[in-house]
């Protein structure tokens, strides 16, 4: 199958507004994870439950593969109200965690309870793969224990509404801490794709949720108590409040970010190469399609910027039915006949949503580029050779788009990004309004190619790129990044990511999206919220269940229907 001259521009994907309309699909590290959980049988077990009537104590939850056994140890706490923040610079929380290698023994366990609850304060050992915390959905906790406790089910619909009840502030791992540095385990097959200690975590803390929940439910009513419907179980996953701390990671990991995006585009494309669609395949896409409608439906967001991305994908997904209904599913290459219609009609929502769709009815075709997700970090050493006149022409080629963009104006660079001191996380500060400039990261890609080639024209062009870079070192480090771009065309987000009008949480979206996440519900242009793991099978419903059919629910749940 050929479909090389079906791949996106990358100009076109990796446009900011269009990442901040990118929605999970297949090759979502969560799904991939809950594959592979399934593919080869993993066992779950509760191998610990120490937890008392108020909520408090630890638990140990095992996850036992082929080779490894991986075990969530969480520790419970009874927190008062006016200690709960779901800001990085807390310092207390509802619940924490970590991810050991192996099963712990009692004296892990009292290491890891000196530790954990102390988070950043704390240190934990290389036998750890990740450190997190969570801080429940108070109302909706409350609730679901008094309803649970006097024999009655909650409302179902505040629970889709809300989606968990608890949600995490930080999942660290990769050497964070004290934890594993990423070396250690990343010989091992179940850790291969982006983040799966991560989401084994997350996957596990969903389980420990609904127990402690139904725990303390039973507690407080004893023989009236009742546990959820398993359907109104599915309806829960993990929340997550995701701020600036996550925004630069596309721009700090260029070939990881070209990973990404060219497995999904690859996917794509092989998707319009197809020279027919058997009726099995339009039949799934249309069951797909009728679900994205009603997941569109019921994706609520206060935010004014996400109300009408919001509006316009409702829009989308109609005309999309309609059409659907008067395709000429035998024309030949349909499934590029769509896609080519698609781009035309309708606005990035609905466009980004039908990729996604798209590769639905294809796992058999599309679900072995998850092995394409990783990718070695180190950049190659910086190629020196050739004049400063074929370097220019090379950025010509390979960063038009970023000297074609206007940084004379005020407004093109009012924002930097900066480390702050007290959490050394990640910050956007303005340029002309605040001070700290001069400790600015390397992320406004555009504007240092364009500060680049000013200093390349002013140079000698017969001269060579060593002598230019002997004189001028400060633009190593864009020479060198750029070198990477004839190899990884998808690795830059092609936009001025210091411009007073750039949004951030566009950046967050498409990580969140290749994490698996939906429904995203933005609080600012810095930080939003999503649900991890809603509507996901359970870890002891994963072999009887679909592993990988909840990314667009039904509604109402099916046991309800």
């Amino acid at each position: 199958m050929h479909n090389d001259g079906l791949m996106r521009d990358p100009n076109t994907v990796t446009q900011l507004a269009r990442l901040g309309s990118a929605h999970a699909h297949r090759l979502s590290f969560m799904r991939v994870l809950l594959r592979r959980l399934k593919r080869e049988n993993w066992r779950f077990s509760r191998h610990r439950f120490e937890i008392d009537a108020n909520g408090v104590g630890r638990a140990v939850y095992l996850a036992a593969g082929p080779e490894h056994t991986y075990a969530l140890v969480a520790f419970a706490h009874d927190l008062p109200d006016e200690l709960r923040s779901d800001r990085v610079i807390a310092e207390a929380w509802d619940t924490t965690f970590c991810l050991h290698d192996g099963i712990p023994s009692d004296a892990d366990l009292d290491r890891l309870e000196a530790n954990v609850p102390k988070q950043e304060a704390g240190r934990i050992s290389g036998r750890e793969l990740s450190l997190s915390r969570a801080n429940r959905s108070v109302r909706l906790f409350k609730t679901v224990i008094d309803a649970l406790s006097t024999g009655q089910q909650p409302d179902a619909d505040e629970l889709l509404r809300v989606g968990y009840l608890m949600r995490t502030t930080a999942v660290y791992g990769s050497g964070k801490f004290g934890a594993a540095d990423r070396d250690a385990i990343s010989d091992r097959a179940e850790f291969a794709s982006p983040f799966q200690v991560e989401l084994l975590n997350v996957f596990l803390i969903r389980a420990f949720t609904l127990d402690l929940v139904e725990h303390m439910a039973a507690a407080k009513g004893g023989e009236s108590a009742v546990t959820l419907e398993p359907a109104l179980r599915r309806t829960l996953g993990v929340g997550n409040s995701t701020g600036l701390g996550m925004a630069p990671f596309l721009v700090n990991h260029p070939r990881l970010t070209h990973s990404w995006l060219h497995a999904r585009e690859t996917a794509l494309a092989r998707v319009r190469a197809l020279p027919d669609a058997p009726q099995y395949t339009v039949d799934a896409f249309l069951h797909f399609l009728r679900r994205a409608q009603q997941n569109a439906a019921t994706w609520h967001s206060e935010h004014p910027v996400q109300q009408p991305k919001i509006a316009s994908l409702v829009q989308d997904l109609n005309t999309l039915s309609d059409h659907f209904e008067r395709f000429d599913w035998q024309t030949i290459q349909p499934w590029n006949a769509l896609w080519v219609w698609a781009e035309a009609t309708l606005g990035l929502e609905g466009q980004e949503q039908l990729l996604a769709l798209m590769l639905e009815p294809h796992g058999d075709l599309v679900d072995d580029l998850a092995d394409a997700l990783s990718t070695d970090e180190p950049f190659p050493p910086l190629d020196a050779r050739g004049s400063v006149a074929d370097f220019r022409a090379f950025l010509q080629t390979h960063y038009g788009w970023a000297l074609s963009i206007d940084h004379a104006p005020d407004s093109s660079r009012a924002r930097f990004w900066y480390v702050s001191e007290e959490k050394l996380e990640p910050r956007l500060g303005e340029r002309f309004d605040e001070p700290g400039a001069e400790r600015e990261q390397p992320l406004g890609i555009s504007w240092q190619v364009r500060q680049l080639d000013d200093a390349l024209d002013a140079h000698d062009p017969n001269a060579s790129l060593v002598d230019f870079l002997a004189r001028h070192p400060e633009h190593r480090h864009t020479v060198r990044r750029s070198q990477l771009a004839p190899a990884h065309p998808y690795m830059e987000v092609r936009d001025n990511l210091i411009d007073a009008g750039m949004l951030p949480i566009d950046l967050l979206r498409v990580k969140l999206a290749f994490f698996g996440a939906n429904r995203f519900d933005p609080r600012s242009d810095r930080w939003l919220r999503i649900t991890m793991f809603q509507h996901a099978p359970f870890p002891d419903e994963l072999q009887s269940d679909d592993a990988d059919d909840w990314c667009y629910p039904l509604y109402p749940p099916a046991a309800n229907a």
